[in-house]
């Protein structure tokens, strides 16, 4: 990445207490709140292996697919996190795509998911992947510039789930 202090690791418990920060923060906003502070505190190993496991294919949720999840640390730890699904299900063809990402509140509008995006690509293309599709809602407009700055094509929008915005369906060729 450009940015020195930012770069993309395997999910660690190096970043234990950044993480449990940020955690604080998505449930400020709504979001991931089926994350549970206080067992995360007790065994954040078996978290972090989680991580290894889905990558791995291992012990996973029928309807779920293998992905490889990178952590977007800084000076201060924990930023965000950048996934890479290997392979797309019907739902993941219309909705999830082959790559998801988000950025903890705190650090937002600073370039870390772009400068995260352009460094996973290539490891999508390791993967065997030639064109991925990355989507977001048609509300979030950073995220739309995110992925129209790595060359993504808007291919049309779907409907998103009852009382959720629409979703836009990108692909980026990789090279």
């Amino acid at each position: 990445m450009q940015d020195e202090s930012l770069k993309l690791v395997v999910p660690s418990v190096v970043y234990k207490e950044s993480y449990l920060e940020a955690l604080e923060e998505y449930h400020a906003e709504g979001r991931n709140l089926e994350l549970d502070p206080v067992a995360l505190e007790k065994d954040f190993v078996s978290f972090i292996q989680k991580f290894s496991d889905e990558t791995e294919g291992k012990s996973l949720k029928p309807g779920l697919v293998p992905q490889t999840t990178y952590w977007i640390v800084d000076a201060g730890g924990y930023a965000g996190r950048i996934s890479v699904r290997h392979a797309l299900t019907e739902s993941l063809m219309k909705t999830g795509g082959h790559i998801g990402y988000d950025v903890r509140p705190s650090k937002r509008r600073r370039g870390y998911a772009s400068k995260a995006l352009r460094e996973e690509l290539p490891k999508v293309r390791e993967l065997g992947i030639t064109k991925a599709l990355i989507t977001c809602d048609s509300t979030n407009i950073p995220s739309k510039k995110i992925i129209e700055g790595v060359g993504g094509v808007l291919e049309n929008e779907v409907p998103g789930e009852e009382g959720k915005p629409s979703k836009l369906r990108y692909w980026v060729t990789l090279f």
